[in-house]
C-alpha cells in the first residue's frame, strides 16, 4: 500500500476525533462505522493504512496533530487590531528566500539601485507550494501576496479497525493588484487520494470565505468570483478544484480622518460530513487560518484620489510587518548607512551615544519600527541626532561632505526624540554616526520608496523591520 503524503501549509488545529452516534451504530450491516479526521501540518508523512492497522498508527496521527501549534491561527507578522483577534504563530513565516534557496544577492552581482524593489503582486500555485516548503505555516511573498493551507486526512474505521484512508489538500493564495481595493483569493483543492475502503468519493465538502471581524464593525464588503455557494463532493472537487473569491471594501467606511482605515479578518473554512452509510452526528473540517486585509485612503500614499474617481481611491494591503532591506556590500549606494545600522544591531555598545543596555528596535518583526509623517516630530528626531553628532564628533562633524546619520530613522516613532513623547522610552536607545552625504541621501531615498511601495501608514497599527545584507 502506498503512503499518503501531504504537502501543504501547516494548519493550526488539533486533531478532531469523530465518534459514532447511537443512530449510526447500526448504520451498516457489517458493523460499527466511524471516521477519525485530522488537520495536519505541511509535509507531514502520514502513517500508511498498514501502519494504522498495526495498532500504533492512530496514536501517531494524534501525536502529529498535537505536535503542531494547535492554537496559533495567524502569521507572526500580523500587525494592527487583527493581531489581537487570534493567537499568532510563534514562527516567522516563509519568505521569498524560499523560492530561490537564498534570496540574497551574491557578492559578484551588480549593486542594487538606491530604491526599494517593487513588492510582488501575484503568486502562482507553484510559488505557494514551494514557498511553504516542508514546514512553513505561512508564506508571505509580500504584503500584497500571501498564502497558506491545510491537509485534511480521514481515517475510515469499521468495528474499531481502520479499513481505509482518504485525504485532500487546500491552499489559498491572496493577491492584490497595484492601487486596487479588490483582494483576490484563489482556492486550490489538490492531492486527492484514497486507500482501502472509504466513502470519500461522495463525501460533501463545503467551502466558505468569511469575514468574522472588521474594524470598524460597520464595514460592508462586495464579493465576487466562483467560490461554490453550496457543497461539492470529494469526487467533484477532485475533478475541478480551483475557485476564486474577490473581496472589495469601498472607501468612506473606515476610521475618521484622512487615512480612512479599515482592518479585517478573512477566514477560509472547509467543512465536510460523512456520507451514508457512514452516518455521524456532527461535521468535520476546519477553519484553515486567518488573513488580515487592510484598506486605506491615506493622502500621503498613491491613489489617494482614485484618479478622479472617489469610489476607487486608496488601496488594499495585508496588514503584516514587512522588511526594508539595505546593503552594506561594496558598491551599494547606501553602503555606509547600512554598515552603521549593522553595527547598531550587532555591537550597540560601540555606537554613540553611549548606553549600557542599548538595543535598538527594528531587528525583528516582534520589535519593529513605526512610521511617522508628523513633520514636527521628524524635525525633533533629527535635531536630537545632530546634537549627539556634535557632542561626540564636534561642531565640525559634517566637514568633508558628511551628514549625521541616525538609526532608528527620523521618520519613525522610535527616532532619537522618542523619550520626549513617550515617558517609558529609554533615553539614548539610538545610534548616530557621521557618514558621506551621498550614502545618507541614498538611504533616505530607499526608505521613502519603501514607504510608498509598501503602503506603510503613520502610526502604531502598521510596522516594518530592517534587514542588512553584508
Amino acid at each position: 500500500m502506498r503512503r499518503l503524503v501531504g504537502h501543504v501549509a501547516a494548519v493550526l488545529l488539533p486533531a478532531v476525533v469523530l465518534t459514532v452516534s447511537p443512530a449510526a451504530a447500526n448504520a451498516d450491516k457489517n458493523g460499527e462505522l466511524r471516521v477519525e479526521s485530522y488537520v495536519l501540518p505541511v509535509g507531514t508523512v502520514k502513517p500508511s493504512l498498514e501502519q494504522l492497522q498495526s495498532g500504533d498508527g492512530l496514536a501517531r496521527l494524534r501525536q502529529l496533530a498535537a505536535a503542531a501549534e494547535p492554537q496559533a491561527r495567524m502569521p507572526l507578522e500580523t500587525v494592527g487590531p487583527a493581531a489581537s483577534y487570534a493567537p499568532l504563530s510563534r514562527r516567522v513565516s516563509g519568505s521569498p528566500a524560499n523560492l530561490d534557496g537564498s534570496g540574497i544577492r551574491t557578492p559578484s552581482a551588480p549593486a542594487p539601485p538606491a530604491t526599494a524593489p517593487d513588492p510582488a503582486r501575484t503568486m502562482t500555485f507553484g510559488e505557494c507550494k514551494k514557498g511553504l516548503g516542508s514546514s512553513e505555516k505561512f508564506f508571505v511573498k509580500s504584503r500584497f501576496a500571501v498564502c497558506d493551507g491545510a491537509s485534511f486526512l480521514q481515517t475510515w474505521v469499521l468495528n474499531g479497525r481502520p479499513v481505509g484512508e482518504s485525504m485532500f489538500n487546500v491552499r489559498v493564495v491572496g493577491a492584490i493588484p497595484s492601487n486596487s481595493r479588490t483582494i483576490k483569493f484563489q482556492y486550490y483543492f489538490t492531492d486527492f487520494a484514497t486507500t482501502g475502503r472509504t466513502g470519500a468519493a461522495s463525501m460533501p465538502i463545503t467551502t466558505k470565505g468569511s469575514i468574522p471581524q472588521s474594524w470598524p464593525s460597520r464595514v460592508r464588503y462586495t464579493r465576487g468570483g466562483d467560490l461554490p455557494a453550496g457543497t461539492r463532493t470529494f469526487a467533484q472537487l477532485k475533478a475541478k478544484g480551483i475557485f476564486t473569491q474577490t473581496v472589495t471594501a469601498a472607501p468612506k467606511q473606515g476610521s475618521s480622518g484622512s487615512t480612512d482605515l479599515i482592518f479585517s479578518v478573512y477566514e477560509p473554512t472547509v467543512t465536510y460530513t460523512a456520507p451514508a452509510p457512514w452516518k455521524l452526528g456532527g461535521s468535520t473540517g476546519g477553519k484553515l487560518f486567518m488573513l488580515a486585509p487592510r484598506w486605506d485612503t491615506a493622502t500621503y500614499l498613491a491613489n489617494s484620489t482614485g484618479g478622479g474617481n472617489p469610489d476607487k481611491k486608496g488601496a488594499a494591503t495585508f496588514s503584516y510587518v514587512t522588511t526594508l532591506t539595505l546593503s552594506a556590500r561594496p558598491g551599494a549606494k547606501e553602503q555606509a548607512e547600512a554598515a552603521h545600522i549593522r553595527q547598531a544591531f550587532l555591537v550597540p555598545q560601540d555606537t554613540k551615544p553611549y548606553m549600557s543596555a542599548k538595543k535598538v528596535p527594528g531587528q525583528t518583526v516582534q520589535d519593529p519600527l513605526h512610521r511617522t509623517v508628523n513633520s514636527a516630530r521628524i524635525d525633533k528626531n533629527r535635531a536630537e541626532a545632530v546634537k549627539q553628532c556634535k557632542r561626540y564628533w564636534g561642531a565640525n562633524y559634517a566637514s568633508g561632505g558628511k551628514e549625521c546619520d541616525e538609526y532608528p530613522f527620523a521618520s519613525t516613532y522610535e527616532g532619537a526624540a522618542q523619550p520626549q513623547y513617550d515617558p517609558d522610552a529609554k533615553k539614548f536607545n539610538f545610534s548616530v554616526k557621521p557618514i558621506a552625504r551621498n550614502d545618507n541621501q541614498a538611504g533616505g531615498l530607499i526608505l521613502q520608496s519603501f514607504y510608498a511601495k509598501n503602503r506603510i501608514i503613520d502610526g502604531l497599527e502598521d510596522a516594518f523591520a530592517v534587514k542588512v545584507l553584508s
